[in-house]
């Protein structure tokens, strides 16, 4: 009978996963940078090179934590998350030059230097607009319903905010676009062969995934890179399951969050 009650306790040990003893980070580390408050919710048991997601947007807090799949599921891989809070940017060179400025004290403070770049939404702009500029300096790009175009949801229905972030009138940045407008400025991540996954409703009218993500992805493709693109039927710009449980996107992050292993030189 002891045999039997002892057997049936360490089953039940062996059932519970090790790291359930290691609580997550249920508060953020901050800090200052420029003026602006940055924000770090670290990996108990960093993964090798200290790999984390660079979440945008984050306003007043990095929300990315607030989604209970991705939150456990990267930091249980050793990947933290991060954000720094520019306010509503949308991309122009003095906010991607801030956001330049987090990226290089995460470095100085031992995070990697190829942090996966994670946009929602109008974060989406913020990310590709950094990339475009910094393409050797992330791993992966992820979007969750992202905006990519400056012509699309922007200058349509945010128009004040991007005006103000770029400091011109809206005949002067629709003549510049083809300097500024991120979607457009894809070279350096092909280049780099930088890997690209998004989930997109096909139903969103706040962002359309035509005019956003159908559109990176036919470029993309067409320059040779590697993206994946998860189309919910059906779905809009909302807060659903499908965008905020889906396991491709925590299946693509670990995947990408080290350098894949260098093959070694056959022997003679």
């Amino acid at each position: 009978m002891k045999s039997i009650l002892l057997s049936t306790l360490l089953a039940g040990l062996a059932a519970v996963p090790l790291f359930a003893q290691t609580p997550l980070p249920k508060v953020a580390e901050t800090f200052d940078v420029d003026g602006r408050k940055a924000f770090v919710y670290a990996a108990p048991d960093p993964a090798p090179g200290r790999p984390w997601v660079w979440h945008a947007p984050t306003l007043g807090g990095v929300s990315l934590v607030q989604r209970t799949l991705y939150y456990e599921s990267f930091l249980r891989a050793g990947i933290s998350i991060a954000g720094h809070d520019l306010g509503e940017v949308r991309g122009s060179p003095a906010s991607s030059a801030k956001f330049t400025a987090f990226y290089d004290e995460m470095v100085r403070r031992g995070w990697s230097a190829k942090p996966i770049l994670l946009g929602q939404s109008r974060g989406g702009l913020m990310m590709l607009a950094w990339a475009t500029k910094n393409p050797d300096k992330l791993r992966a790009l992820v979007g969750i319903y992202p905006v990519f175009n400056l012509t699309s949801w922007p200058l349509l229905r945010s128009k004040p905010a991007t005006l103000a972030d770029y400091g011109l009138t809206e005949a002067e940045l629709r003549a510049r676009l083809a300097e500024f407008n991120p979607i457009d400025r894809l070279d350096g991540l092909l280049k780099r062969r930088v890997p690209i996954f998004v989930v997109h409703g096909d139903a969103d009218v706040v962002v359309p995934y035509e005019d956003n993500t159908g559109l990176l992805k036919q470029r993309y493709e067409a320059g040779g890179g590697e993206i994946s693109v998860k189309v919910i039927a059906g779905e809009g710009h909302q807060v659903t399951p499908a965008f905020f449980e889906c396991q491709e996107l925590v299946d693509f992050v670990l995947k990408h969050k080290t350098d894949p292993p260098t093959a070694s030189p056959e022997k003679p």
